[in-house]
């Protein structure tokens, strides 16, 4: 004779698999409790910075004036500005995305260095809604029509 009624081992059934679902989801918050990137504005972070070394997201506009390329010729150094007079110094080494300019939108991706600049490993450029792809430009709405109807042929 069995222990326990079919029923009921289904219920122990049923509270072991949550009780795995639970724990599953507790570790994977917990693996990835350093992988979230924390956003701030240029205020924000002036007013109350990050940890030096904790991974964060800067976004703001590309001071005009300000950016410089160092003498390795593949390291710049800019400044980010927001609504307020906040500035925040960032140093990037590699290349950067073709709409990236002064007075252009910017969120930069890395941490703030001791000295206060923040170290970007990654750049990402924003463009406004007026934005047209350089291929596209001059381009009247039927060719533009056109042309993107040949390019999502082979992908129905």
């Amino acid at each position: 004779m069995s222990a326990l009624k079919p029923k009921h081992q289904r219920l122990v059934l049923l509270g072991f698999a949550l009780v795995a679902l639970l724990a599953a989801g507790l570790l994977a918050a917990w693996a990835l409790r350093n992988q979230a990137s924390y956003f701030y504005l240029p205020d924000q972070m002036k007013a109350n910075p990050p940890a030096v070394g904790q991974a964060v997201r800067l976004g703001g506009m590309v001071e005009k004036g300000s950016l410089k390329t160092l003498p390795d010729g593949v390291t710049i150094d800019f400044t980010v500005t927001g609504r307020g007079n906040a500035q925040i110094p960032v140093r990037f080494t590699g290349i950067v995305p073709d709409l990236f300019e002064e007075g252009s939108g910017v969120v930069a991706e890395g941490h703030l260095a001791p000295d206060g600049v923040f170290i970007a490993s990654t750049i990402l450029a924003k463009h406004d809604e007026n934005y047209v792809p350089r291929e596209m430009q001059g381009m009247t709405d039927t060719k533009a029509a056109k042309m993107a109807e040949k390019t999502t042929v082979g992908l129905q």
